[in-house]
């Protein structure tokens, strides 16, 4: 007797069982991508931080600008005295100019929050590169996720079947008994993986939905028979030296010193003189306390200096202060460079031997498909027993899988890689999803 049946199940791709959307139409992880880029909170928010960054770097440059102010004022006064009582109007008009000649602390706040600016543009970069990698490496877990439900149910078509088989044998005394037991048992345990492998799929595809923003019901598209993987061209150093040259968080973190350094000069400027131009132009008929005047026009230029003598110890205090905000921005700068460059070692490394691990899981799958036929055979000549079956159909699965899996790692490796170095755009998950297609069956 032969299983053609589960002969049958063992050339359906993995995945395929695993998909309950065959009316809706595939999804692909650029589509994804795209989606996430505008409803991402993460991204929405670090854009609204160079947003606000922009406008405090604006609002620091316009202290360095002339400041015009006007001002007026009317008057109804009574004035009683020995001989008479008076009533009158008054009015006061005044337009008064202010610009900065030398004042170091506007100055130097003025450069404080232009570095704050730029740290909060590359923040930015890094939180959308980094939302691309979680969205990419969730997109392959619901594949890989799907894949090993696939394995479980058709294991488990598969041994129900040869269940009811040998039933039937054991009912004409062509069976044992452990043989009926041992696939029952079989059955049990393969109804309790295909329960925890349906909920894995369903927590991976709501995890990826929480990046996209809504309910991701299609079905996703996968890996093509034979991508194009091949290694970087570039030596490990390279990629280590271009992501400490271009990583944007790293970049960010530069910026957050020469922030903390442009502090400490505002902060040291507390010492120092301001010299201000102030024009004021009067019109007023409004003499000494409120008395009716003839009407006068002043015209008043002056240069106002001012020298700090004596604060309590508050600009040493600001000073000290904003120096240990360096010291904080360096150590933070040195802990991310170094993990940069671990990072960038073990991406390098993950996809050099990503790509063998490739080639020897494929091996291994067609050494699994070769030794299912040949204990299919064994089984037509009675050497072989249903379970010895079930478990080559099972090890084929299962390095079906591996295989499959294989390839997401290389390629979740290959995206991380260009992650740290800094260099990943949309034309890297472009380039990515172009190796998946969608499932000939489904």
């Amino acid at each position: 007797m032969k299983l053609l049946i589960a002969m049958s199940l063992a050339l359906v791709p993995l995945g395929a069982l695993a998909d309950d959307s065959s009316a809706l139409p595939y999804t692909d992880l650029l589509q994804l991508h795209q989606e996430a880029q505008v409803a991402d909170p993460r991204i929405l928010r670090a854009q609204a931080m160079v947003r606000s960054g922009e406008g405090s770097e604006r609002a620091a440059f316009g202290q360095l600008l002339p400041q015009l102010n006007a001002s007026g004022s009317v008057n109804r006064s009574r004035r009683d005295d020995d001989l008479n009582r008076i009533q009158y109007n008054g009015k006061r008009l005044a337009m008064m100019l202010n610009q900065v000649i030398y004042d170091p602390q506007v100055w130097r706040s003025y450069q404080k929050y232009i570095e704050l600016a730029r740290q909060s543009e590359y923040e930015s970069d890094d939180t959308q590169v980094q939302a691309s990698i979680d969205l990419s490496e969730r997109y392959f877990a619901v594949l890989a996720a799907e894949d090993e439900l696939a394995l479980v149910r058709s294991e488990l078509d598969a041994t129900e079947r040869n269940l009811k088989r040998t039933h039937a044998l054991y009912a004409r005394k062509m069976a044992m008994v452990t043989d009926v037991l041992d696939l029952e048992a079989r059955v049990d345990a393969l109804r309790a993986d295909e329960i925890e492998a349906s909920n894995e799929v369903e927590v991976s595809r709501q995890a990826m939905s929480e990046l996209v923003g809504r309910d991701i019901r299609e079905p996703l598209k996968r890996m093509a028979g034979n991508p194009a993987f091949s290694l970087p061209a570039q030596a490990q150093d390279h990629w280590v030296q271009t992501a400490l040259d271009s990583n944007p968080a790293l970049l960010a973190r530069e910026h957050s010193i020469r922030a903390a350094e442009a502090a400490i000069g505002e902060a040291r400027a507390g010492h120092l003189p301001r010299l201000g131009l102030n024009l004021t132009a009067q019109r007023s008929d409004i003499g000494y306390e409120g008395a009716l005047a003839p009407r006068s026009d002043n015209l008043v230029a002056s240069l106002d200096l001012q020298v700090p003598l004596y604060s309590g110890g508050s600009t040493r205090a600001r000073v000290s202060s904003s120096e240990n905000d360096k010291e904080v921005a360096e150590q933070e700068l040195e802990a991310l460079r170094r993990q940069v460059i671990t990072q960038t070692r073990t991406a390098y490394l993950g996809v050099t031997t990503g790509l063998s691990r490739i080639k020897a899981t494929q091996r291994a799958l067609e050494s699994a498909e070769k030794s299912r036929i040949g204990t299919e055979k064994a089984f037509g000549y009675g050497v072989k027993n249903a379970v010895d079956v079930l478990d080559s159909i099972k090890e084929e699965f299962r390095a079906r899988r591996d295989f499959n899996q294989s390839q997401y790692k290389f390629v979740t490796s290959l995206l991380v890689l260009h992650r740290w170095s800094g260099r990943l755009g949309e034309e890297d998950i472009r380039r990515v999803n172009e190796w998946l297609v969608a499932p000939s069956s489904h």
